[in-house]
Parts: structure tokens; C-alpha cells; sequence
């Protein structure tokens, strides 16, 4: 690594939140919580951008055959494909409650299939439920349909099925082709096996292939790492999400499979991080926000060129909507003025949408202040700029500039009176600029690990 930006690294590789909302959940004030204020809250984002920009769906679908033990996600292990079609009746069950507190017909700018694995499901299954969703809907011109998937499990007929319900956006979840890491995590995909899948795709007409690929999984060295990357590279896929392996065994029990011994030490996590990224910009890749690559031609590179570039609880995107609604088991959604998320467990979720209730548990409604303060984290995480006038951010502006000094003085933001500007060291410390905005969090800092580490 270069020299000054190891000195950085060190010196900022503290726990810090992603950032795909703000307040983060861990902040979220449950106390205020209530199904009636977000069902408002919902209703006044649908009427105030339905017409104009459409809304976002994400669709949650847990299912995987086998546990993946780097895994941070909400999933149920399970080989009893008779789970699918209950789940689905749920999840159109869901978007039904949702339908009546719109009062109109949506308007589907973006769809998501997370998981799990979606390619669980099987083709004609995953056709019924988007079929369900479309039925009441109107499909924006502009939309994009994207869905995950995993390389050893997604057939021609899946791709087709989805390609002909109007998804042109593929992501595949490679991690590493290191044979030793895959076994550790227990996540397998042969290089031939993304190499035929991602032939097929382009062959039946998807638009763009994403890779997940994460540095810091246990076993993993400079040596795979490379290897992976000409592997990748050879495959070309249109955009890269690279980003750091979360240790949370706290809180993801499946990550007990292995120790702190077997991950790769601070200092290596380093560099397989700049190994990586140097690699990736060496095969003509464009570095986007935070973690992610594109080629040139690639919409979110162009997004992000042209000012247009969105996050939110599905990451980055072109596609910037008001109201997310998240459908499915531990879904979130965001209606711009509020969050929610949906129960955890999947009897649960069955057994609230079965008896017609919106199965959501938990949310915040945000407050004047979280609305500036999201702005300038929305603006820092997509822009790298962000401006203010004579407001302050409900007094607390004060105190995210004097937070700001010390890496204003490493080189990382320039500060003036009218915003702030990240600097090209500083976009490698995205997470850190917005954590000096984090009002919530510097006046309750926790006293236990909540977060990630930034690199």
C-alpha cells in the first residue's frame, strides 16, 4: 500500500455504519413507533411522487438450501421447496395491504429480488409472483427489474422466465473462486459455472452483470485474491460491488464456524482492499461511491458522472424514487419521512399477513433534523459534496464542522462556509466524513461493537 494512504487507513479503520439510512436502525426511536403513523407516512410519499417518479419495490425471498457462514442477511436454511408458494401468497398478501394505503394505482420505477436466494424459487413460481405484483401496477418507461442470484442454482429457464417479466439487471454473489475460502465459507460456484450463466445472460439480452466479490473472508490471500480478479476479469461483468466481510459472530451465529485467527489480520485486510481496487482500475473499471465499479459505459458510472446517483437500503442506484416499500420477511421500507421494517421471523410474517396486517415491527419517524442531516449523508455517500445556505442543521452544523477538522487537515474533505467537498483521498473515507454528521450517534456512542469496521 502506499505509504500515506496506509498511515489513513490505520489511522480511520474504526467501527463506522454503512450508511443506507440515516438515522442508522440502532438509532431508531421504536419508543414513537406506530403502524398507523407509517401507513400516513406511506400514503403522503405515494401522493407526492407516484406520478412523478414512480416507486421502488423491494422483495425479500430468505430461502437457501445451505447456510453461507460469512453471511450477514435474514435467511431460513431449508431443501423443502414447498416453502415457496405460501411465502408468495404472503408477499402478494403484503402488496395488497399496501395497494389500499396507496388509493392508487403505483407506478414500479425499480424492482429487487434480495435474499436468500431467489433462484431458490423456482422459475414458474417466481413468474406467479411477479405476475402478482405487475397485475395492479403500472410499469414506469424507465424501470429497472434486477434480482440476485447464485451462480450454482440459476438455470437458463430462470433467466428467461425473468428476462421476459421485464428484469435486465443480474447479480451474482462470487465472494472468491479460492477453493479453501469457498470451503470455509461454504459458498461454492465454479468459475465454469459463473462463466455459463453469465453467457446465457448476456446471450438472452440482461443489460448488466454485477459481481459480489468481499476482501477480508477467513483464508483469504494476496494470491487468491489475484487469481480471482483475472478470473473476473476475463468475465467482464459490467459493474463490481468489492466491499469489506463484516465480523459480526454476535450477531450472525453462522460466522462461529471460524475465528478471529483465520481472518486476515488488519494490515492484510489492507491490502487485499488496495490490491483489489488497484486491479479493478487497472482492468478499465471506474470506482463508484462507495465499493462499487463500473465500466464506462455502465448506467451507474453515468449516474454518478451526471449527479444522478442514488443509495438506499438496496444500495446504489440510478434510480432515485421517495417511497421504498420492502415486501417479504425482515423487508425494510422508506417513505422518505419514515422507516420500517418488517417482522423477523418467517412464522411470524406468515401469520400477521394471513390475518390481513401489515406485518411491520419497527420503525423511526424522522424528525427535521434527521431529514438535514440525511440530505448531507445522501449527498456525501453519492456526490462527495454536499452544501448548506444560512441553515444549520437544527443547531448541530456547528459540531459536524468542528468534527470535520482533523480530516480536513489529513486531506481528506475541503471545508468552506457554503459545503464541504471530498477530496480524491477523501472518496476512500466515505464512511468516515458522514460519521461526523451522525448526530445521533456522538450524543449516545455505544458501548458495545455496532457496526463494521471502514475497511
Amino acid at each position: 500500500m502506499e505509504q500515506n494512504y496506509k498511515a489513513l487507513a490505520d489511522k480511520y479503520n474504526v467501527p463506522v455504519p454503512r450508511y443506507t439510512s440515516y438515522p442508522t436502525m440502532p438509532y431508531w426511536d421504536l419508543g414513537t413507533f406506530a403502524h398507523q403513523g407509517w401507513e400516513d407516512s406511506v400514503r403522503l410519499s405515494f401522493s407526492e411522487s407516484n406520478e412523478g417518479s414512480g416507486i421502488s419495490l423491494y422483495i425479500h425471498l430468505p430461502f437457501c438450501e445451505s447456510l453461507c457462514t460469512y453471511c450477514g442477511c435474514n435467511t431460513r436454511i431449508t431443501k423443502n421447496h414447498g416453502v415457496e408458494e405460501p411465502y408468495i401468497a404472503a408477499v402478494l398478501k403484503e402488496w395488497g395491504l399496501y395497494l389500499q394505503i396507496f388509493g392508487g394505482t403505483p407506478i414500479i420505477r425499480e424492482l429487487h429480488l434480495g435474499g436468500g436466494t431467489p433462484t431458490f424459487f423456482s422459475p414458474e413460481n417466481l413468474r406467479l409472483m411477479i405476475s402478482g405484483i405487475l397485475k395492479d401496477a403500472i410499469i414506469h418507461r424507465k424501470a429497472e427489474f434486477s434480482f440476485e442470484a447464485h451462480p450454482a442454482n440459476t438455470t437458463a429457464d430462470h433467466l428467461q422466465v425473468l428476462f421476459d417479466l421485464g428484469f435486465r439487471r443480474l447479480s451474482l454473489g462470487i465472494q472468491d473462486f479460492d477453493p479453501r475460502v469457498q470451503f470455509i465459507i461454504n459458498r461454492h460456484q465454479s468459475v465454469e459455472q459463473v462463466r455459463t450463466v453469465t453467457t446465457q445472460a448476456r446471450s438472452i439480452g440482461y443489460t448488466s452483470i454485477n459481481y459480489d466479490l468481499i476482501y477480508g473472508l477467513p483464508h483469504q490471500n494476496l494470491e487468491g485474491l489475484i487469481n480471482t480478479m483475472k478470473i473476473v476479469a476475463g468475465l467482464k461483468p459490467d459493474r463490481i460491488a468489492f466491499y469489506s466481510y463484516a465480523h459480526v459472530p454476535w450477531i450472525k451465529p453462522g460466522q462461529r464456524r471460524f475465528s478471529e485467527a483465520d481472518l486476515p489480520n488488519p494490515e492484510q485486510k489492507g491490502k487485499l482492499q488496495e490490491i483489489g481496487r488497484s486491479l479493478l482500475l487497472s482492468y478499465g473499471y471506474q470506482e463508484v461511491g462507495m465499493d462499487h465499479f463500473a465500466l464506462p459505459a455502465d448506467e451507474l458510472f453515468t449516474a454518478e458522472r451526471d449527479g444522478r446517483l442514488h443509495r438506499n437500503f438496496m444500495g446504489y442506484t440510478e434510480q432515485h424514487t421517495q417511497l421504498l416499500v420492502g415486501l417479504g420477511v425482515s423487508s425494510i421500507s422508506d417513505s422518505w419521512y419514515a422507516f420500517a421494517q418488517n417482522v423477523k421471523t418467517l412464522e411470524e410474517y406468515l401469520t400477521l399477513t394471513n390475518e390481513g396486517k401489515l406485518p411491520v415491527f419497527k420503525g423511526h419517524t424522522l424528525s427535521e433534523e434527521d431529514l438535514q442531516i440525511r440530505r448531507h449523508i445522501l449527498n456525501i455517500m453519492c456526490k462527495q459534496h454536499t452544501g448548506w445556505e444560512a441553515e444549520l442543521i437544527a443547531g448541530g452544523l456547528p459540531e459536524a464542522l468542528k468534527r470535520l477538522e482533523p480530516l480536513e487537515a489529513d486531506g481528506l474533505v475541503i471545508v468552506s462556509d457554503r459545503g464541504l467537498q471530498v477530496t480524491e483521498t477523501g472518496k476512500r473515507f466515505l464512511r468516515n466524513i458522514c460519521l461526523c454528521f451522525d448526530a445521533r450517534l456522538w450524543a449516545d456512542k455505544p458501548a458495545t461493537q455496532l457496526f463494521s469496521m471502514a475497511i
